[in-house]
Order: C-alpha cells, then sequence, then structure tokens
C-alpha cells in the first residue's frame, strides 16, 4: 500500500490499510488511520494526526508549521477528523502557541484545489471550501458551512452553521448561521432560504429564522429589546435560538452594513 518511493520517517504511525502515493513524504510524529488514501507528491509533517477514510490529494501540504512569524518550533498539531477530501495543493498548518495550539478540522469536509486553513482555525463538519477559499488564523467555522471561491476570511472572525459566503468575498466580521453573505466587503444579505429549504428545514422554521433576521439586523430598535421580544421564537425553535445567541455572543460584530 505504500509507493517505493514514498518517504515514511520511522516515528509515523500508519495503519496497515493507509495507501501512500509515489514520492509523498510523512514527517516525523504522523499518526494516520485505517482506510485513508494519500496521494503522489504529498507532504503531511507533524505533530498531525489524520482520522479514518480521507482522500488527500496531490501536491497538497498536510501539517505544515503555521505562517505565524511568532512561531519558534513549537509542538503545536494538527488533527484531522474522517473521511474528509483533500484535493490539489490545499495547505492546512497546525496551531501556535499564541493560539490554542491546534488546528482542528471536523469529518465529511471538501477542501477544493488551492484552499487554505492557518492556524489555530476549528473546521466543524460537512463543510465546503471551494478552490481558493481561505482561512486565516484563530477562525471557527460551523458546520454545514460553505464558501464560494477565493472567499477571504480574516482572523477571529466566527462563521455560523449552514452560512453561505459568496465567492471572492472578503469576510472581516462574524456571518451568522443560517444565512448568505455576498459582495467583496460581504455583507449578511439574508437567510439562506433556498439552501436550507434544500435541506429540509420547515417553511415555518424558516419564516422564523427570517424574521429573527429582519428584526435584529433591518431594523433600528434596540438590540436588547429586539432580544427580548424573539425569546417566544426562540423557545419554539432551538435555530432560532442559535442564530440569535450568535449575534448576542459575538465580538468581532456582525457583518451587516
Amino acid at each position: 500500500m505504500i509507493h517505493a518511493s514514498a518517504i515514511i520517517d520511522a516515528d509515523a504511525r500508519l495503519a496497515a490499510d493507509v495507501e501512500i502515493g509515489p514520492y509523498s513524504v510523512i514527517g516525523a510524529g504522523v499518526e494516520i488511520d485505517s482506510g485513508t488514501v494519500i496521494g503522489p507528491h504529498v507532504v503531511v509533517n507533524g505533530p498531525c494526526k489524520i482520522g479514518r477514510d480521507n482522500r488527500i490529494f496531490q501536491f497538497a501540504s498536510v501539517g505544515e508549521m503555521p505562517q505565524d512569524k511568532k512561531y519558534n518550533g513549537e509542538p503545536t498539531t494538527l488533527v484531522i477528523g474522517d473521511r474528509n477530501t483533500i484535493r490539489e495543493c490545499v495547505t492546512l498548518n497546525r496551531g501556535t502557541t499564541g493560539g490554542i495550539g491546534t488546528t482542528t478540522i471536523g469529518n465529511d469536509n471538501l477542501f477544493m484545489a488551492y484552499s487554505h486553513i492557518a492556524h489555530d482555525c476549528i473546521v466543524g463538519n460537512h463543510c465546503i471550501f471551494a478552490n481558493g477559499s481561505s482561512l486565516a488564523g484563530h477562525v471557527e467555522v460551523g458546520d454545514y458551512a460553505i464558501l464560494g471561491g477565493f472567499a477571504l476570511v480574516h482572523q477571529f472572525t466566527h462563521i455560523g452553521t449552514r452560512a453561505f459566503c459568496g465567492m471572492g468575498s472578503v469576510i472581516t466580521r462574524d456571518i451568522p448561521p443560517f444565512s448568505t453573505a455576498a459582495g467583496g466587503r460581504a455583507k449578511v444579505i439574508g437567510i439562506n432560504k433556498e439552501g436550507l429549504r434544500r435541506n429540509g428545514f420547515s417553511p415555518e422554521l424558516i419564516r422564523a429564522l427570517h424574521k429573527s433576521f429582519r428584526e435584529l439586523l433591518k431594523s433600528k430598535a434596540p438590540k436588547q429589546d429586539v432580544f427580548k421580544d424573539l425569546e417566544p421564537l426562540c423557545d419554539e425553535y432551538p435555530e432560532v435560538e442559535m442564530f440569535v445567541n450568535f449575534i448576542r455572543n459575538s465580538e468581532r460584530g456582525i457583518a451587516s452594513r
């Protein structure tokens, strides 16, 4: 399962059925679990832990040191879950001691060619990163989020569950869950109604999220009054409560204006 031209460090730990393609390099401190396939010309450096049934395509760089000038060789990590697809020339960096020390990738994500995940990021499950999309350091991305081609996310920004960020967006503030953001300097333009509908969200829930969006991000009423007015909807729909709490707890502010 390991091509004769691949270089595997003696300190790397690979499950018996892991496949390593020609000319790939697996460094010290790397752990790769069962069913994962590493293509040709891939470099994986440790400390790095890769779960089950991942597919990593040619020329990807996984677990390399962070692109942070303060980094000084500390033993930080990258942790990747299961069933992720990592396409050509994707770069996934380890964490930093100035951050949380670990970059974390969940399960069932798709990283298209040339996408980049920087140090100390946390990526959930079932996310899609289109070609060239990039996260700066310390970004958090919720489950089922989608970043369009060449979308760029500023450090410390949070992107909520099932958010959709349009192609070419420059995202410098938080994007709430279930919403759509677009524009060169990205702004939240509404609830991701079509995406939610396709994924089985009821019309009633979509209307409740739209009402919450309109009252919190479009009206000029004091936020605390709106939070109180939305309490009945929060009690009825956990998704509305998630949306409201995301906005309530945002530290960077919402990209709404």
